[in-house]
């Protein structure tokens, strides 16, 4: 059910009632029991990727709407469902996340060195020019080996993970609980005359204080040398710049999120340019800090190592690119902004 967008400027602007939160709810529980069925057919006009998907973002966007919207909603429900649904996203991201990093590794690996990483890899753009391409050839190809086979380990571990969730007895009670909110929504006594609108502003707001705190003179720079140094150094833990936009990822996505239960049929461009950006950033950090910890293996030879730290720095300069890149779309979202 579509609910035409108030206007800000109008104070007599039409509230968004919280029937518009359970007919939402519904449909989003409604995509995710279609997608469990396309699941266990195994196809059905669908891959088993793509029905995955399918209910990772089903349960993304009740997890968020229940986490955005909880004061209309029964807590005691709320409170139990939503960890739930948070446990199943992030179980079934795993075994794609570790593809899309080893493909985007030895993609770079291939940019970088101008040789072909693997046999099948794909040719892509010459080197950039800001490396030395012989030594780094020398052991682009041992580091992709090293890579390939720590990441597909990684995710054949994580498809096992998701196998057996997917089988468990966990998932089959997550299950009959978005069955039956299918058909009927728990909300709190009252919450269907409640107006959305000021705890979807709230979702905003708390947006918009996380980027207000963000670095954003140092994401106008090409290069962050700090950032650089940090991830080199021996310990294996993320990069404290990195954690403050993984942040503002989070909240973004509650408030696009927000603004789907609000009106359904309207999408804002920028906010999608901004989400991209930090989707991006969230890659290449997590694929520079795989290059790192590559390059922690005992016993690798002084040529394999350099290209891994090569790889690194170049992960590292596409973070502080996604950063600039969310820094130009957000202050044109500002700027755009009535």
């Amino acid at each position: 059910m579509a609910h035409r967008p108030p206007d800000p400027a109008d104070p007599a602007a039409d509230a968004v009632p919280g029937t518009a939160l359970a007919d939402h709810l519904r449909a989003q529980a409604t995509e995710f029991l279609r997608a469990l069925r396309l699941h266990r057919e195994g196809g059905a006009g669908a891959e088993p990727v793509d029905a995955v998907r399918a209910l990772r973002r089903s349960a993304r966007r009740i997890s968020g709407s229940l986490h955005t919207f909880r004061p209309l909603l029964d807590p005691a429900w709320s409170e139990s469902v939503r960890p739930e649904l948070s446990w199943l996203s992030g179980t079934l991201a795993l075994e794609q996340a570790y593809a899309a990093r080893l493909e985007r590794l030895l993609l770079a690996l291939h940019r970088l060195s101008g040789t072909p990483v693997l046999p099948a890899q794909a040719p892509g753009p010459a080197p950039s020019g800001a490396t030395e391409p012989g030594k780094l050839a020398v052991g682009a190809a041992k580091a992709g080996a090293l890579l390939e086979r720590q990441l597909t380990l990684a995710r054949t571990r994580a498809h096992s993970t998701a196998l057996r969730a997917l089988g468990g007895s966990r998932f089959h009670a997550l299950a009959d609980t978005v069955a039956l909110l299918a058909s009927e929504v728990p909300l709190a006594p009252g919450a269907a005359g409640a107006d959305l609108r000021p705890l979807a502003a709230a979702a905003e707001e708390r947006l918009s204080a996380a980027v207000s705190a963000l670095p954003l003179v140092t994401a106008g720079h090409p290069y962050n040398a700090e950032a650089l140094v940090h991830g080199l150094s021996p310990g294996p833990a993320p990069h404290p710049q990195d954690a403050p936009w993984h942040q503002v990822r989070l909240l973004l996505r509650l408030h696009r999120y927000a603004r789907e239960v609000l009106h359904a049929d309207l999408m804002d461009v920028r906010l999608t340019a901004a989400g991209q950006a930090l989707d991006r950033h969230r890659d290449a950090a997590e694929a520079a800090t795989a290059a790192a910890e590559a390059a922690r293996t005992p016993r690798i030879a002084p040529a394999t190592a350099y290209a891994l730290g090569v790889l690194h720095a170049d992960q590292r300069h596409e973070v502080e690119a996604a950063r600039f890149a969310f820094q130009q779309s957000w202050q044109k979202q500002t700027v755009g902004t009535p």
